[in-house]
């Protein structure tokens, strides 16, 4: 009997292992946006994202159960922040005038956020899942790469499923494609500073291999981005090992070096045909960009509907753009300040720049390789969330739930 106890010990399952592909899946949910961009994701006969979310949420229950779980401090103000911010926009539905936006916006920002806070939140606190993340990542970057480059020399643009050549789906293509090549790239720069001789010029050659791939579709935002976060990743694991001259070192070659690849482009104009990130930066970046419009619009009407806001959703309305939610404040503390008033964005405040003040706090107490992973994961998504996206994008509550991640600790039960 005994006998047979040791073979079944032997031969069960190991569900921690089961749990930790839930890393995998998160990256595939971050990034669905500009996966359906790739050529051989475009056709398929089911939703990426939602079949992504199927499989995350029982593993997410597998992993929550498999591990035992101590929370730092730090922590609770941020989640009380979101909580209250979900419950807030939900009553400012009542006096909003929008029906169709209203609609969309607050199943995802009220169901959906949730859902991804707590996946960040549990995938940056466990090793293993977190380990996939990182790898599912490093390839999804790539990937979104080398299809956008085959995509626009073919002239075809492919979003969701759909293709086609309209403006609105090809500039949020080009920002959700190089929002993954960002972090990828930021990724393979940490990749860099760990690894040493042919395998840390080999992840250089990704990092500039994945900036190359950023100048192609015009995303300025996602090449400020990659260009920033690929330095203060890995400068953040110097600071936290306490190599702070390192850090000044990092800074200056990384500039340098952006610099001067910057100016061998523009030396001659020849050289950036066909890299439309390059000519939308020397057409006059704020002239040709409508965010100072619309920013200048949401401090107006948050004025004038102070001090409860316009309600969920209604900015496009007053603004009298109509329910078109493509024109949103493009910044997440005005959008929260406009449509819920002082009560949004105090509540905002409190999850987002709370929640991020955690996360530095927690770098003389997490492991340099684990800060820099979230760091590379969160700092492109925190650029998008102030010159871009709504309360309703899912990428932004998973990089908060990172960011909140660093105040979590998971060990096998």
């Amino acid at each position: 009997m005994s006998g047979l106890s040791g073979d079944w010990r032997a031969t069960r399952l190991d569900v921690p292992a089961l749990a930790a592909p839930l890393g995998a899946c998160a990256a595939v949910v971050q990034f669905a946006g500009a996966l359906k961009s790739t050529p051989m994701l475009a056709s398929l006969p089911f939703d990426l994202t939602l079949a992504a979310l199927a499989l995350s949420i029982p593993l997410m229950a597998l992993l929550l159960a498999s591990r035992r779980w101590r929370i730092g401090p730090g922590i609770a103000i941020p989640l009380a922040g979101c909580g209250g911010l979900w419950l807030w926009m939900t009553i400012a539905g009542a006096w909003s005038p929008s029906d169709e936006i209203l609609q969309s916006k607050l199943p995802e920002l009220v169901l959906l956020g949730p859902l991804m806070l707590a996946m960040g939140m549990a995938v940056g606190a466990d090793a293993q899942a977190r380990l996939w993340l990182v790898g599912s990542t490093l390839v999804i970057g790539p990937l979104v790469g080398i299809s956008i480059a085959i995509g626009l020399s073919q002239g075809a643009v492919v979003l969701g499923g759909l293709v086609g050549a309209r403006p609105d789906l090809v500039r949020v293509q080009y920002q959700l494609a190089g929002l993954a090549m960002a972090c990828a790239a930021s990724l393979a720069a940490v990749k860099a500073l760990e690894a040493s001789g042919l395998r840390r010029l080999a992840w250089i050659g990704l990092v500039l291999g994945l900036a190359a791939g950023v100048l192609l579709p015009g995303g300025r935002a996602a090449l400020v981005a990659l260009a920033l976060t690929a330095i203060s990743a890995p400068a953040a694991a110097l600071w936290a090992a306490g190599r702070r001259r390192a850090v000044l070192g990092l800074g200056a070659g990384g500039a340098g070096l952006a610099l001067a690849i910057l100016a061998f482009l523009m030396l001659d104009p020849s050289r950036m045909d066909g890299l439309r990130t390059l000519e939308r930066l020397t057409e006059g970046p704020v002239e040709a960009s409508a965010r100072p419009v619309l920013w200048a619009a949401a401090l107006d009407w948050a004025g004038e509907s102070a001090p409860f806001g316009l309600g969920t959703g209604g900015f496009t309305i007053a603004a009298g753009h109509g329910e078109r939610r493509g024109l949103y404040p493009h910044n997440h503390a005005l959008e929260s300040l406009a449509e819920g008033g002082i009560p949004g964005l105090v509540l905002w405040l409190m999850a987002f720049a709370a929640g991020l003040w955690s996360a530095f706090r927690r770098l003389g107490h997490v492991s340099p390789g684990r800060i820099a992973r979230i760091a590379a994961l969160v700092l492109p998504v925190a650029l998008s969330v102030m010159v871009s996206t709504d309360l309703g994008n899912r990428m932004a509550w998973f990089a908060l739930g990172l960011a909140l991640s660093l105040s979590l600790e998971s060990r096998h039960g």
